[in-house]
């Protein structure tokens, strides 16, 4: 794909692409001209893209053969410069069909990365015309800073995914997400192409600039990759809407829950817990510390936690034992927590939670995204910043207890659900603090019963335990904080039961 100066024509080419010329091959590059490029878009309507030039049964390639097609390790971007990057085009094929165009950026001056199909290593399969221009589609980029690994791919609508050194890839990230959940379908957005900097071993990072585009909205996105012991993607976003935007996400994040003990549902394997998150973290504009467990539920659940200006949010794994998993392959403790940092004024709006009925767990069921109450008119503009951590543990936490794990049960009678509650912090190791501790639980609807806590102060732990009475109510709001002197000595944990 190139890319079509403003003031220049669109012109489809070659796998559906089209031109913007003060972005392609040999031109100066600008990241004003990104921006400038996805304001033009929005003025004209969505060029769609192209797959029918994909060879015969690249498409229906098996995953299997699909990721055995790899990039020859000397022909990766900046192989051999030592430069603490490369960057491995991926081929396009299985369900990444749709092409995306890849540029370098060297000394100012663009540089677009052509298809050569010699540089790939196919196996058994076929490989394509020797003529073909098939393009990419996306990219995995590995770090040779310290030990080197791959550290983030992006391939595939507007998805990525990273992770923190010693970690084995899991939740996956979105660079926008539009109308998800909603009856008349969801909108998908892609990247149409890449622009990324060659980087300087000196920063210990990597700037890429992404071109977005769908049939309501264009935009720009430039992400600063910074990987480690927590990897880093600064995010800045500048979007234009063709159409009113009344439902968008920033910050979205998804990931696999299947079954584990607050949600078993339908549940019989070897292993006794099988997901990636755990939860949603968020930190309040009040400052209060929310957390939020996930489940696999028998209906899809929408949740929606109003704030103003939150300070961060994010999808969550606290499982850290491998033996709460007992899978020597998934090793779904391994797998990163998501936290988004908000940089700058993000207004009022909501995090919203998307819990989908799952009966696979190769399905990303759980979706988290911030969506701003005020809607983008059709010509309008928005820009929002964040910083996004990969990571063991979120890099800020609170100063308070949080909740660890938790059971949920039969109650003693009737319809009553019991749950016990565990929290963790140091807080809890302070004796006269929890002796004066109190359990504040409240459901709405229905009524808490048989309320009892077990504090541990030599472990820093304390268990709580209660029932709910939902009466004929098929769902409960449940929320649970620990007090101590009419403060809180814990984060503030939330749940939804269902029937």
């Amino acid at each position: 794909m190139s890319v079509a100066a403003p003031a220049a024509a669109q012109t489809p080419t070659g796998a559906g692409a089209f031109t913007i010329q003060t972005l392609t091959d040999g031109q100066r590059f600008d990241p004003a001209k990104v921006v400038e490029a996805a304001k033009m878009l929005a003025q004209k309507p969505l060029i769609p893209l192209i797959a029918s030039d994909l060879p015969d049964g690249y498409a229906s390639l098996p995953f299997d053969q699909f990721s055995g097609i790899r990039l020859q390790p000397a022909a990766a971007i900046w192989a051999g410069e030592n430069r603490g990057f490369t960057v491995e085009p991926l081929h396009r094929g299985y369900v990444f069909s749709n092409p995306v165009s890849l540029f370098t950026v060297e000394d100012e001056v663009i540089r677009r990365v052509g298809f050569d199909r010699s540089k790939f290593d196919y196996g058994k399969i076929t490989p394509p015309p020797t003529n073909a221009d098939l393009q990419f589609s996306g990219m995995r980029i590995s770090t040779g800073l310290e030990r080197p690994f791959d550290v983030a791919s992006f391939q595939g609508a507007t998805f990525f995914k990273a992770i923190a050194r010693g970690q084995n890839f899991g939740a996956i990230a979105r660079a926008l997400i539009v109308r998800p959940g909603e009856q008349r379908g969801e909108e998908i957005p892609f990247f149409r192409a890449f622009w990324i900097e060659r980087p300087n071993p000196a920063t210990a990072a990597l700037v890429i600039h992404g071109l977005l585009d769908s049939e309501s909205v264009t935009g720009a996105v430039r992400m600063t990759l910074r990987p480690g012991d927590v990897t880093f993607i600064d995010v800045e976003t500048t979007l234009f809407a063709r159409q009113a935007l009344e439902h968008i996400g920033f910050g979205c994040a998804m990931g696999t829950f299947f079954a584990g003990p607050q949600s078993r549902r339908t549940f019989d394997d070897i292993r006794p817990s099988i997901y990636e998150v755990s939860g949603v973290q968020m930190q309040a504009g009040s400052g209060e510390w929310i957390y939020r467990p996930v489940s696999n539920p028998s209906a899809l659940q929408v949740s929606s936690f109003v704030d103003d200006n939150p300070k961060g949010f994010g999808l969550v794994q606290r499982e850290r034992d491998p033996g709460a998993f007992f899978d020597d392959d998934q090793r779904f403790e391994s797998r990163p927590s998501i936290w988004m940092q908000t940089l700058g004024d993000w207004g009022a709006g909501s995090v919203q939670l998307i819990e989908i009925p799952s009966d696979s767990e190769q399905n990303d069921n759980i979706i988290m995204y911030w969506r701003p109450k005020q809607a983008v008119p059709a010509g309008g503009e928005i820009t929002v910043s964040y910083r996004q951590a990969w990571c063991w543990q979120p890099p800020e936490r609170p100063e308070l207890a949080i909740a660890t794990r938790m059971r949920q049960g039969r109650g003693s009678q009737g319809r009553r659900r019991r749950f016990v509650v565990e929290f963790a912090g140091e807080k809890l190791g302070d004796a006269a603090l929890v002796a004066a501790a109190k359990a504040m639980v409240t459901t709405q609807p229905g009524t808490v019963q048989n309320l009892r806590i077990w504090p541990y102060p030599e472990r820093k732990l304390m268990r709580v335990g209660f029932e709910i009475d939902p009466g004929n109510e098929t769902l409960c709001e449940l929320r649970l904080v620990l007090q101590s002197g009419n403060q809180p000595i814990s984060e503030t944990w939330l749940n939804r039961w269902t029937w």
